[in-house]
């Protein structure tokens, strides 16, 4: 996958859209399965921010449900409302319904917890339409994450399928790297900045 931005996300969107059901599934429990064998640190007095995959990305609410059996309090982002900005975190439950909200993106009907609450997130699992082996995460282009996690200390994990993990991607000044990137037949791997 070579190009500009807007070219590799059309790839991966074609890409994913072409993944069967059964194939997305396999995926989605596979990476439920790595959330209980991390070199992450992830038991009962860890804060994790993670996201709530839709559509064709990467994973279920099963990657979430299996880091709360292990004790983890999970944050899933909120979109807040105009113009990008860093996201509001609301606290996952996994017996609370979620509701579509912006962008069709999945949120809790809980309370909001404000945009900093991610600072004390130790561990930060991030959808991603690719990422490079040097940490360089393509997202889907409006910055939410990047206006969000660019003061944290927390190891950042982009989350992607098998063939969305590339050799090299372009990037922008502003553009948060990530430590370690999740796939499905490859688990955790660590990113070699240059």
């Amino acid at each position: 996958m070579t190009g500009t931005k807007d070219e590799v996300r059309a790839a991966v969107r074609a890409a994913r859209r072409a993944r069967s059901e059964a194939d997305r599934e396999q995926a989605a429990k596979d990476l439920a399965e790595w959330m209980t064998c991390a070199p992450l640190r992830l038991e009962y007095d860890v804060v994790a921010a993670a996201y709530v995959p839709s559509g064709t990305e990467p994973g279920s609410r099963a990657m979430l449900d299996a880091l709360t059996g292990q004790g983890v309090r999970v944050l899933v982002p909120v979109v807040p409302p105009g113009a990008p900005d860093a996201l509001d975190w609301a606290r996952y439950d996994p017996a609370d319904t979620l509701s579509v909200a912006r962008f069709g993106l999945y949120e809790p009907g809980g309370g909001r917890l404000g945009a900093d609450a991610v600072e004390r997130a130790s561990v930060v699992f991030l959808p991603a339409m690719a990422v490079s082996r040097t940490g360089v995460r393509l997202g889907r282009g409006a910055g939410y994450y990047d206006r969000s996690l660019g003061s944290t200390s927390a190891e950042l994990v982009a989350v992607v399928y098998d063939d969305e993990l590339i050799d090299d991607l372009p990037a922008d000044e502003h553009d948060v790297p990530v430590d370690w990137v999740l796939t499905p037949g490859g688990g955790f791997l660590r990113c070699e900045p240059r």
